[in-house]
């Protein structure tokens, strides 16, 4: 393995391990996310755990903080094929000297986006649990209609024409570095948010589904982080999430039939 490529890969792994000790560790929060996994109950039927955290400044920045590093360890994986063959790419180019500060400045930009929808999340957190939607201190929605509501929604999207067509970019990491090759460090922080822009839209809907599993279940965050992993580097990913989204529906609809 040539150096750039190593110390990209070394990068990657180290990002994704302190990601995860944050997430399991639940730094900051009242309680761990294993503790959280082991007091999960059924969809829609969360444990009853006391009063919830009031929402300030403080504890907004570390949901935030919760949701951006999870974001980390879940989604840098999946980004990974792409990654490295872009560092690959710069180390045969013009650009040899810079590739391994390239590709880290392309991570960077492509773990801005998932910032981004970190800022999204905690808004659509505090809000669904200002309504009641959400039980605060198990961080899970709180009724199985809701749940089946957002699972029919998650399953939906995955027939629709935005996820197939930020799928096929996120699956073709050689045609998306071509179609969207840029030099310098500019170049690479743009790049890597394109990047970051197309798997957001892939995802996104999927990564909702965390409420209804709970946002701190590890099972959950496994589940969905080892999916969109599968979902680029299968040979049809098309059919795949098409697949799953008529599982996703079909779960949905016994969830609230279930609950009457």
């Amino acid at each position: 393995m040539a150096r750039d490529t190593l110390v990209v890969t070394v990068a990657v792994l180290t990002i994704v391990l302190l990601a995860g000790l944050y997430t399991v560790n639940g730094v900051g929060m009242n309680m761990s996310a294993l503790d959280m996994t082991r007091m999960a109950g059924p969809i829609g039927d969360p444990m009853a755990m006391g009063e919830a955290q009031t929402w300030a400044f403080g504890y907004a920045l570390l949901v935030f903080l919760m949701w951006w590093v999870m974001m980390i360890a879940m989604m840098t994986p999946s980004a990974a094929p792409t990654l490295l063959l872009y560092t690959a790419l710069k180390r045969h180019s013009s650009e040899r000297a810079s590739a391994t500060k390239l590709g880290l400045i392309f991570l960077a930009g492509y773990l801005l986006i998932w910032g981004g929808f970190s800022l999204l999340a905690t808004g659509a957190h505090w809000g669904t649990e200002k309504l009641g939607l959400v039980d605060g201190p198990m961080m899970v929605l709180a009724s199985r209609p809701t749940a089946g509501v957002v699972l029919i929604s998650a399953g939906l999207f995955q027939f629709s024409a935005l996820k197939t067509a930020c799928l096929k970019q996120c699956s073709s990491p050689a045609a998306f570095l071509t179609r969207h090759r840029r030099k310098g460090s500019g170049g690479a922080l743009l790049m890597g948010m394109h990047h970051g822009a197309f798997c957001f839209g892939c995802c996104w809907a999927l990564m909702a589904l965390l409420f209804v599993g709970g946002i701190m279940n590890l099972y959950w965050i496994v589940g969905l982080a080892l999916y969109v992993l599968a979902e680029k580097i299968i040979p049809k990913p098309r059919f795949f999430s098409r697949l799953t989204g008529a599982l996703l529906i079909g779960w949905g609809i016994w969830c609230i039939f279930t609950s009457v």
